[in-house]
């Protein structure tokens, strides 16, 4: 690896080729870490029942900690974008250093919130049973955040300058470590002490400080730190600062809101019994699985929007949207297709018996639906994102997500009739994600002035 890789025109084209440029290595670098969840809770299903299931309450307390920096990641991608399109590449340097101050300092924040604020929380809403397992591990799994955000930083900058193709770099070794580590540590092997539930926290907190290192170690070796003067100055610089926080806050705050309230669904699956819990963290795992190449895209939309927009280009953004929809929707159907001709074989990987393999099969069919819907909407989101119009962003998850919740309410805790009619509320959610974001990026509400 060296400079002589690095891209000195860094001005996007709407092509299918640039599209599949950006997106592809995304995608093989987001479905690294999703096999790695995945393997987790495969090691979790051979440890117990209550352990996959208590997997699902902890992934997703941790999860909204984790989309909070990717909020910020999307930011940050959103300025560096911005920039690459306009041909400014010289300020790559303080927009990274001050994302890292940021994310630092948010971190900080989280940790102390999941030691001293968060155990009167989940004491008083969690199974006074699942509680006790639930916190301790939650205390080793936060320490990880940290790494998790500098990492996202790295990646930002390696997605703004269209050197996503070594993405994968870090996310593969990431997910060895941290399969090596669950074994090791979960089961005892290798002379390890055996730590059961808290082994997973700690394979996934020694994975992201590995994930960080190589990441910068990329930035290094490719010559690109020297390129870019990265790294050389840590000095806080208030216009800069501000222009990331600008972006960032509502976007955190959008996904803190969308999975904390996810939160509150798999709360709620709680009171449903272990059987729906621990098919509810498969469902994350789904998610997680099927949802890369929409995740990916949803990326590349973000930087090919902000990328346009630092061009002036703005008269190709729509047309560049719509054809990363079709790439989307068209790979996250081929993935759902697979996942519904073979559903036994997919859950059998569990560990657990028929009868769970039968009551999870009608689940999955109504969260393949879910995906395909997010497959469009989160494109068009994304879009919004990329606009800078992030305000917007956080407007749209509000309206979304108090439908969500009412329609939640309704059929987890008024009219139960089943795990897969609850689960049907991902519907309601992406189509109103869908329909608010076409609506605005087709108005033409975020064009500047000029």
């Amino acid at each position: 690896m060296d400079s002589t890789t690095v891209i000195n025109d860094l001005k996007v084209k709407v092509n299918n080729k640039q599209i599949l440029s950006i997106a592809l290595p995304i995608t093989l670098a987001i479905l690294i870490p999703q096999v790695n969840m995945l393997t987790n809770s495969i090691f979790l299903g051979r440890l117990s029942i209550e352990a996959l299931g208590n997997a699902g309450i902890t992934g997703v307390f941790y999860l909204i900690f984790a989309v909070a920096g990717n909020g910020l990641n999307n930011a940050l991608q959103t300025v560096f974008s911005k920039y690459a399109g306009s041909g400014e590449t010289n300020l790559f340097n303080i927009i990274l250093t001050q994302g890292i101050r940021i994310c630092l300092q948010f971190a900080l924040v989280c940790i102390l919130f999941t030691w001293l604020i968060a155990p009167f929380i989940l004491k008083a809403v969690a199974d006074p049973v699942s509680y006790p397992q639930e916190m301790s591990f939650l205390k080793i799994r936060i320490f990880g955040l940290p790494f998790l955000y500098l990492f996202q930083m790295g990646n930002a900058f390696l997605v703004a300058s269209l050197n996503s193709r070594y993405l994968m770099i870090g996310f593969i070794i990431e997910a060895l470590v941290n399969v090596l580590f669950d074994w090791l540590l979960i089961f005892g092997h290798g002379g390890f002490p055996q730590m059961g539930f808290n082994g997973a926290a700690v394979a996934s907190v020694i994975a992201e400080f590995v994930g960080m290192v190589v990441v910068y170690a990329v930035l290094f070796r490719t010559g690109l730190r020297s390129r870019y003067q990265l790294l050389e100055h840590f000095k806080y610089d208030k216009t800069r600062s501000k222009e990331i926080f600008k972006v960032a806050v509502p976007l955190v705050l959008q996904y803190i809101i969308s999975i904390t309230t996810w939160l509150v669904f798999f709360l709620l699956i709680e009171t449903k019994g272990t059987v729906a819990k621990s098919i509810s963290n498969v469902m994350r795992s789904v998610f997680g699985l099927v949802g890369v190449f929409v995740w990916a895209f949803a990326s590349t939309s973000n930087a090919m929007v902000s990328n346009l927009m630092g061009q002036r280009r703005e008269d190709k953004i729509i047309e560049a949207i719509t054809k990363i929809t079709y790439w989307s929707l068209g790979l996250c159907g081929c993935m759902v297709l697979l996942l519904n001709l073979f559903p036994e074989l997919f859950f059998r990987m569990f560990g657990q018996d028929e009868s769970f393999v039968q009551a999870a099969i009608p689940v999955v069919r109504v969260v393949s639906l879910g995906m395909l819907f997010m497959s469009v909407a989160n494109i068009w989101l994304n879009g919004v994102t990329g606009t800078g119009k992030t305000r917007m962003n956080l407007l749209i998850e509000i309206v979304a997500i108090t439908l969500y919740l009412i329609y939640t309410w309704i059929f987890m805790k008024v009219h139960y009739i089943s795990l897969a009619m609850a689960w049907s509320n991902e519907f309601i959610y992406w189509t109103v994600i869908f329909s608010i974001a076409f609506w605005f990026l087709k108005s033409g509400k975020w064009k500047t002035k000029s």
